[in-house]
């Protein structure tokens, strides 16, 4: 009797752990199937990219688009989200298929695009595919020269910056239109344009074009060279300006100065009394005493008397 039930017990054990590794199995299987495929994508400047992530044999899968920042692409209204759900031929599963449409920049380049699987199942280990845009674009040229004042006699270094994808092939560079006049004294390395030691006939426009598969940009730089005794000149300060200035301030004042002191002497006294007055032209003392308005001579004339 001991036996059968050590028997029966074992049985349910063993099927147990059988029921355990099928259950299992299928839950291992089924994760799988809920794994994002996606690609690459490589688009020209200008153009659509197509982003495409499936899911295969699954039962209730949603796919979900962001970009690097987690935010959603369903709300861009340059972005067109399409589903597409296809029966499996076991009937039982379905291909979950989303296509992402978006018209693409050179800022784009680089940028990577997440497809997330939203399933109750992985909710604590969700499942992401992401694609990486490549845009291809025309160059963008600038020359950028190694001093703001060329001066002659000194050396000077052109530097033609571009950018673009695929990288530009090896720049261009031309002076008013044609070949360089000069190849032993402006010597091409690169990107980069040298003019040994600079004199007046360098004077010019000078042009630099990048080029790549996509198409063909330029840039121009017009090259002075200045005379070095010219720019001291205009850097140091201008002491005859200086002089002419000084001089100017002084005869002004000298001239304030002696004008203010002969109008003070012309007016000296006259303030003080009125008793000389009418003896100016006078020929002796005597006369102008007698002529003056407050001599007593006239003050006896104009006494009054009451009786």
């Amino acid at each position: 009797m001991i036996w059968k039930r050590s028997a029966v017990l074992r049985f349910y054990s063993v099927c147990g752990l059988l029921l355990q590794a099928a259950a299992s199995k299928n839950k291992v299987k089924g994760s799988q199937g809920q794994f994002p495929l996606t690609q690459n994508v490589t688009v020209v400047e200008g153009g659509t990219a197509i982003l495409t992530c499936r899911v295969d044999q699954n039962d209730n899968t949603s796919l979900q688009w962001s970009n690097p920042a987690q935010q959603t692409l369903y709300f861009d209204d340059k972005k067109d989200v399409k589903y597409l759900k296809e029966e499996d031929a076991n009937r039982k599963t379905f291909t979950v298929s989303s296509t992402l449409d978006f018209r693409v920049d050179r800022s784009d380049d680089g940028v990577a695009v997440i497809c997330r699987v939203d399933h109750e199942s992985l909710n604590a280990t969700p499942q992401v595919a992401m694609q990486v845009l490549e845009i291809h674009y025309t160059p963008s040229v600038k020359i950028i020269p190694s001093t703001p004042f060329p001066q002659e006699g000194q050396p000077l270094i052109l530097t033609c910056e571009s950018k673009g994808k695929p990288l530009p092939e090896p720049v261009l560079w031309t002076k008013d239109g044609g070949e360089l006049p000069d190849p032993d004294r402006m010597v091409v390395s690169g990107r980069e344009l040298n003019i040994l030691f600079l004199n007046k006939t360098d004077n010019g426009t000078y042009r630099c074009e990048a080029t790549n598969t996509i198409g063909q940009s330029s840039a121009e730089y017009v090259l002075i060279v200045h005379d070095p005794n010219a720019l001291a000149g205009q850097t140091g300060p201008d002491h005859a300006l200086i002089g002419g200035i000084v001089a100017v301030v002084v005869f002004v004042t000298l001239c304030s100065i002696f004008l203010l002191g002969r109008y003070l002497a012309r007016h000296k006294g006259t303030y003080l009394t009125n008793e000389a007055k009418g003896a100016e032209d006078a020929p002796d003392a005597d006369t102008a005493i007698i002529n003056a308005e407050g001599s007593q001579v006239n003050a006896e004339e104009k006494k009054e008397y009451f009786i």
